[in-house]
Parts: structure tokens; sequence; C-alpha cells
């Protein structure tokens, strides 16, 4: 069956309450003068309901063209600069099957056109893509057809990550930034994150993601384009499964493939895709993520301290995602909802449930 032309996925609901009233009509027209003025526009959709960090709009013209604008005001604007320049130039550099995968952002004077609002308090940034078609999504539930295929595509798609990650552009951010920006606001900012108990075991755990993480021969770990939140809603595949289109770049990082992972356990997770959702640890030590494993390592060999260092992946992404961002990407049942299971659940969990032996004898690692 050949994809409809173009289909607009849904993007994810995520964010807090606004912070600021922002006119999003006005700064998106101002974004579009700015890029084309003689082209005018006929109507500006948003079609990421509740969203506040990174609304998405669809904008049609009165020619019937339509494109996509994802607008931000959360974080730096140095960073969504950066990313959005690694995201296309990774995008324009991807070679067959996945030379399309990417949507590509509009360009002006050949480089990304981003647009920067500042008024006041107010600092926004717009950027514009083509729309992603997409062909099909996978079952809520996987079955083990799914999970094998979905290891290999995942497998191909990293190599195909590797062998370009020479020609992209340099990026800022890492682990190591991250959580040490997280540390600081435990030190400047403590009652934003809870009980001194709370706070103090922040930083236990941020303490022993550094501790952890020296224990590793980190030089060893090849760094590529890694999206993280590779939700079933993100992306779609052929008839075939073969990935045929990948949207929303939120918590994209030039970083270790295996910062992936977590997320494909939950994809390929007995639970299935749920529309209330944790994130457990548990989902990393179900054999169908070992199944998933085997034909990623089939495809593109995985180390035995790369299944080692999930653990600290999962770590990382509840201790910056969740804990520190998670006010911003989710709404604000889901915000407190999750930020109290990292207490509760996750950070307990992270030592105590996750079993890298276990996936390491599986794939037969040393």
């Amino acid at each position: 069956m050949e994809p409809e032309n173009p289909i607009y996925p849904e993007f994810p609901v995520r964010a807090s309450k606004v912070q600021t009233k922002l006119d999003y009509t006005f700064i998106i027209k101002k974004a579009w003068e700015g890029y084309d003025a003689s082209k005018s526009i006929k109507q500006i959709e948003d079609i990421s309901a509740m969203v506040s960090t990174n609304h998405v709009f669809r904008i049609t013209f009165h020619d019937d063209d339509i494109i996509i604008a994802k607008l931000s005001y959360f974080g730096k604007y140095e960073n969504f600069k950066e990313d959005h320049r690694i995201i296309h130039s990774l995008s324009n550099n991807l070679l067959y099957p996945f030379e399309n995968l990417l949507a590509k952002s509009l360009l002006k004077n050949n480089r990304v056109y981003i647009y920067r609002h500042r008024h006041g308090k107010t600092d926004a940034w717009v950027v514009f893509y083509n729309p992603s078609r997409i062909d099909r999504n996978l079952p809520r539930r996987l079955e083990d057809h799914h999970i094998i295929e979905l290891g290999r595509q995942v497998g191909k798609f990293h190599k195909a990550c590797s062998r370009i990650k020479n020609v992209l552009p340099k990026s800022s951010k890492t682990l190591r930034t991250d959580i040490a920006a997280l540390q600081q606001l435990l030190l400047t900012d403590e009652k934003k994150f809870g009980s001194a108990m709370q706070v103090d075991f922040l930083k236990y755990h941020c303490e022993l993601f550094f501790k952890n993480r020296s224990g590793y021969n980190m030089k060893s770990f090849e760094i590529i384009p890694v999206f993280i939140d590779w939700n079933i809603g993100n992306f779609s595949v052929t008839s075939k499964l073969e990935l045929y289109s990948r949207w929303d770049y939120d918590w994209f990082r030039m970083s270790y493939r295996v910062l992936d992972f977590y997320f494909f356990s939950r994809v390929v997770s007995n639970a299935g895709d749920r529309t209330v959702f944790s994130y457990y640890i548990s989902t990393m030590m179900e054999d169908r993520f070992i199944l998933f494993l085997k034909e990623y390592h089939k495809i593109n060999p995985l180390t035995a301290d790369e299944i080692r260092f999930l653990k600290e992946a999962y770590r990382f992404f509840i201790l910056n995602y969740v804990i520190k961002d998670g006010k911003y990407f989710f709404n604000d049942q889901y915000a407190k909802k999750l930020q109290a299971e990292a207490f509760e659940i996750y950070l307990p969990s992270v030592d105590r449930d996750f079993d890298a032996e276990k996936l390491i004898d599986a794939l037969e690692l040393k």
C-alpha cells in the first residue's frame, strides 16, 4: 500500500502549563515573513494540543502548500539552533534506505532557517519543516516478527548514522554537562526538587552516575545521533516493517547509541504501548527486549560494557528528562506522577532490578 500524500502524525502531548502568554500566531507569522514574505499564510493550526515547550503547527498557504513549524522557548536558543543544524545535516547525509527518513528543515541562504523572537522577557524560536509522510504504525503490542525486524532496522539505522558521524556539526551537549547542570540546580534551587531528603537522594544518584561512568572506557563508546524518545507514535514503517519516517526531535542529541535502547525496550515490552504510562526499568529485563537485542547485535554488534552501561543510560534518562526537565516535557499531571515515581520506584530500582549479566549471557558476550 502506498502511503497517503501526506499524512501528519499526531505529536505527543508534552509540557507543563503555559508559563507565559505568548501570541503564537503572531510569532509564526513574523517567522514566516523573515523567511519568504511573498508567500501568504491562509491558516495556522496548532497540532500539539496542551504542549507549551515545543508547540507544533500546521501552516497552510493561500496556494494550498503546507509546512510544519515548531516553536520552542524552553532551554537555550544556542542548543535549539545547534540541534536542528545537526538534524538537518543528518537528514541530508543519510544514504539509502534512510535518505528520506527524517523531515527536512527549510533552508535560507543554504542554512537551516531559525527565527528568534525576543521581546521583553520573551525569547522564542521557530524552525520550519517539510511535512512528514507516514506509511503505517506498528501495533500497540508487537509480535515476535515485529520485534525481530525492528531490532534489525535499528541496527541498520545506527550503522548508517555511525558512517556519517564525522561530517556532522559538533555538539556541545554531553551527559556530563547535563548532570552537572542538575547538580548545580540542586545547590542553588533545591526547594524546586522537594524535601531536603529528596534533594540528598538526587545528589547521591548524580554522584553515583559520575562514579559508575568513570568505571568504563568511555572513549571506546562511539558517539552518534540518537533520538531517545522512540515511542511507537514517533515513527512509521513500511509493509515490510522497514523504517519509513521519524519525527519528534525533542530529545535529540549526539551521544551513545545505548541511550536509544530503553525506549525500544518499552516499544517491544509485553505491556505494549500504553495511554497511561510509567518508566519502569523492568522492560529491559524482558525476554522480548533480549530478542530485540539479539537481532540488533547480528547487524550491529554490541560490547559487554555497552550493555552494562544501559543501567547508567537509564539513570541519566530519569535524572535529566524526568527530574530536571520533566515539568517542561509533560503536562502537569504526568510531570507530578513521573517525578513522584522517580523517587519511589525508578531511581531505587536502578541498582536493584537491572541485571546486565543476563543480557550479556544472552548475547554470548565476554
